[in-house]
Protein backbone atom coordinates (compact mmCIF):
# COMPACT_ATOMS: atom_id res chain seq x y z
CA UNK A 1 0.00 0.00 0.00
CA UNK A 2 2.68 2.61 0.92
CA UNK A 3 4.67 1.33 -2.34
CA UNK A 4 2.04 2.11 -4.61
CA UNK A 5 1.12 5.54 -2.80
CA UNK A 6 4.97 6.88 -3.36
CA UNK A 7 5.03 5.50 -7.17
CA UNK A 8 1.61 7.46 -7.28
CA UNK A 9 2.95 10.66 -5.86
CA UNK A 10 6.48 10.46 -7.85
CA UNK A 11 4.83 9.69 -10.61
CA UNK A 12 2.86 13.24 -10.20
CA UNK A 13 5.82 15.21 -8.72
CA UNK A 14 7.75 13.69 -12.18
CA UNK A 15 4.14 15.05 -14.51
CA UNK A 16 4.05 18.17 -12.82
CA UNK A 17 7.99 18.82 -12.75
CA UNK A 18 7.84 18.24 -16.57
CA UNK A 19 4.83 20.22 -17.46
CA UNK A 20 6.69 23.57 -15.37
CA UNK A 21 10.00 22.69 -17.47
CA UNK A 22 8.32 22.94 -20.21
CA UNK A 23 5.98 26.47 -19.41
CA UNK A 24 9.42 27.57 -18.82
CA UNK A 25 10.89 27.11 -21.74
CA UNK A 26 7.77 27.74 -23.70
CA UNK A 27 7.54 31.31 -22.21
CA UNK A 28 10.80 32.52 -22.83
CA UNK A 29 10.69 30.62 -26.23
CA UNK A 30 7.42 32.40 -27.52
CA UNK A 31 8.94 36.02 -25.66
CA UNK A 32 12.13 35.74 -27.87
CA UNK A 33 9.50 35.05 -31.06
CA UNK A 34 7.82 38.20 -30.27
CA UNK A 35 10.65 40.29 -29.45
CA UNK A 36 12.13 39.39 -32.54
CA UNK A 37 8.94 40.40 -34.62
CA UNK A 38 9.02 43.72 -32.65
CA UNK A 39 6.06 43.04 -30.26
CA UNK A 40 7.68 44.09 -27.38
CA UNK A 41 4.48 44.87 -24.90
CA UNK A 42 3.15 41.17 -26.10
CA UNK A 43 7.12 39.56 -25.83
CA UNK A 44 7.62 41.49 -22.24
CA UNK A 45 4.24 39.35 -20.84
CA UNK A 46 5.71 35.96 -21.61
CA UNK A 47 9.46 37.24 -20.12
CA UNK A 48 7.64 37.81 -16.89
CA UNK A 49 5.48 35.10 -16.72
CA UNK A 50 9.17 33.06 -17.19
CA UNK A 51 10.88 35.14 -14.62
CA UNK A 52 7.68 33.69 -12.35
CA UNK A 53 8.52 30.53 -12.53
CA UNK A 54 12.13 31.13 -12.59
CA UNK A 55 13.73 33.64 -11.19
CA UNK A 56 16.98 33.21 -12.42
CA UNK A 57 16.44 33.70 -16.02
CA UNK A 58 19.35 35.43 -16.48
CA UNK A 59 18.01 35.96 -19.92
CA UNK A 60 14.45 36.73 -19.95
CA UNK A 61 15.92 40.04 -18.03
CA UNK A 62 18.15 41.12 -20.50
CA UNK A 63 15.27 40.89 -22.80
CA UNK A 64 13.03 43.07 -20.39
CA UNK A 65 16.08 45.54 -20.28
CA UNK A 66 16.34 45.57 -24.08
CA UNK A 67 12.35 46.19 -24.44
CA UNK A 68 12.76 49.25 -21.22
CA UNK A 69 15.41 50.51 -23.45
CA UNK A 70 13.80 50.25 -26.72
CA UNK A 71 10.72 52.54 -24.57
CA UNK A 72 13.11 54.92 -22.86
CA UNK A 73 12.47 53.65 -19.58
CA UNK A 74 15.62 54.05 -18.12
CA UNK A 75 14.93 53.28 -14.43
CA UNK A 76 12.89 49.91 -15.57
CA UNK A 77 16.21 49.11 -17.80
CA UNK A 78 18.70 49.56 -14.89
CA UNK A 79 16.21 47.23 -12.66
CA UNK A 80 16.58 44.16 -14.98
CA UNK A 81 20.63 45.11 -15.74
CA UNK A 82 21.44 45.12 -12.58
CA UNK A 83 19.33 41.67 -12.01
CA UNK A 84 21.06 39.92 -14.76
CA UNK A 85 24.52 41.16 -12.89
CA UNK A 86 22.97 39.56 -9.71
CA UNK A 87 22.44 36.11 -11.15
CA UNK A 88 25.57 36.75 -13.57
CA UNK A 89 28.08 39.23 -13.10
CA UNK A 90 30.02 38.17 -16.11
CA UNK A 91 27.16 39.04 -18.61
CA UNK A 92 29.11 41.24 -21.00
CA UNK A 93 26.12 42.32 -22.63
CA UNK A 94 24.51 43.19 -20.06
CA UNK A 95 27.62 45.41 -18.68
CA UNK A 96 27.71 46.94 -21.83
CA UNK A 97 24.01 47.87 -21.81
CA UNK A 98 24.69 49.53 -17.97
CA UNK A 99 27.55 51.59 -19.30
CA UNK A 100 25.76 52.86 -21.77
CA UNK A 101 22.91 53.93 -19.67
CA UNK A 102 25.62 54.75 -17.10
CA UNK A 103 27.42 57.42 -19.94
CA UNK A 104 23.64 58.89 -20.62
CA UNK A 105 22.90 59.81 -16.87
CA UNK A 106 26.69 61.18 -16.89
CA UNK A 107 27.99 59.09 -14.72
CA UNK A 108 31.59 59.20 -15.14
CA UNK A 109 32.01 56.94 -11.47
CA UNK A 110 29.89 54.02 -12.47
CA UNK A 111 30.99 53.72 -15.95
CA UNK A 112 34.23 53.61 -15.44
CA UNK A 113 33.73 50.84 -12.60
CA UNK A 114 31.74 49.03 -15.07
CA UNK A 115 34.95 49.17 -18.16
CA UNK A 116 36.92 47.90 -15.98
CA UNK A 117 34.90 44.84 -15.29
CA UNK A 118 34.05 44.45 -18.21
CA UNK A 119 37.54 44.05 -19.49
CA UNK A 120 38.02 41.00 -17.18
CA UNK A 121 35.01 39.29 -18.69
CA UNK A 122 34.01 40.32 -22.14
CA UNK A 123 33.53 37.53 -24.85
CA UNK A 124 31.14 38.84 -26.99
CA UNK A 125 31.06 42.65 -26.99
CA UNK A 126 34.95 43.17 -26.95
CA UNK A 127 34.54 45.42 -29.85
CA UNK A 128 32.51 47.75 -28.27
CA UNK A 129 35.65 48.68 -25.86
CA UNK A 130 36.96 51.22 -28.13
CA UNK A 131 33.10 53.15 -28.31
CA UNK A 132 32.49 53.63 -24.43
CA UNK A 133 35.85 54.77 -23.87
CA UNK A 134 35.29 57.87 -26.44
CA UNK A 135 31.69 58.38 -25.07
CA UNK A 136 33.22 57.82 -21.63
CA UNK A 137 36.47 60.22 -22.16
CA UNK A 138 33.46 62.86 -23.72
CA UNK A 139 31.80 62.33 -20.14
CA UNK A 140 34.92 62.43 -18.08
CA UNK A 141 34.82 65.69 -15.99
CA UNK A 142 38.79 66.24 -15.93
CA UNK A 143 38.32 66.87 -19.88
CA UNK A 144 36.16 69.94 -19.09
CA UNK A 145 38.41 71.38 -17.15
CA UNK A 146 41.50 70.85 -19.60
CA UNK A 147 39.16 73.08 -22.07
CA UNK A 148 38.88 76.06 -20.14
Amino acid sequence: MKISLTIKITIFYLFVTTQVIAAQTSYFDKGKTLYESKKYDKSRIFFERDIVFNPLSEKSYLFLAKIFKKNENDEEEEINLNNVMLINPKNDEAIYMLMLLKINQSDYKKTKELLVQFNLVCKSFCTKEDEIKKKLNKLNPENEKNKN
